[in-house]
């Protein structure tokens, strides 16, 4: 009888027989996918070959325009910073300039102002001073005559020879 050692040798080249048999499978599964991936890889390069050159064309072609376009706009930006401080600059002189001028007009305004109230003062004490001075007068004269027309109406009879008609005429 066979010993047990001879069985293990049987099963241990059966089971390499079929380790090479799947290895075997394996290789060959592996080859035809390695096939596949080379051509599908391929294809890739063949379709992104041409895209990649019309990329590379297309940016050597519109590099320099723009590079001409940032140089352009930074020249642009450059210049109207300079034409707005320029214009704050003449806002500025003008402003500073008007309020001068404000002031100035403000100091002539305020003079006249004051020649005029000191005009109207004077005026009012030389032209106004005596002909208040005359009204008083006025009014003391008629007042002493009223007091005497009292006197003389008191002491002289009722038919008088004087008309009441004649009093609203003496002044």
């Amino acid at each position: 009888m066979p010993s047990w050692p001879a069985y293990f040798v049987v099963i241990a080249a059966i089971a390499l027989a079929i380790q090479a048999g799947v290895l075997l499978a394996i290789f060959f599964q592996l080859k035809r996918s390695q096939q596949h991936m080379t051509r599908v890889v391929e294809d890739l390069q063949a379709r992104v070959t041409p895209i990649l050159s019309k990329v590379e064309y297309l940016v050597g072609e519109t590099q320099p325009r723009i590079v001409t376009m940032v140089n352009d706009a930074s020249e642009v930006v450059h210049m109207a910073r300079g034409q707005a401080q320029k214009m704050d600059r003449i806002l500025t002189e003008t402003l500073d300039r008007m309020r001068i001028q404000l002031i100035h007009v403000d100091q002539i305004l305020t003079g006249a102002l004051e020649t005029i109230e000191d005009t109207g003062a004077v005026f009012r004490k030389t032209m106004l001073g005596p002909v208040q001075q005359a009204t008083a007068v006025i009014r003391g004269i008629k007042t002493g005559i009223d007091v005497l027309r009292s006197f003389r109406r008191r002491s002289e009879p009722a038919s008088a020879t004087s008309d009441p008609s004649d009093e609203g005429l003496f002044i």
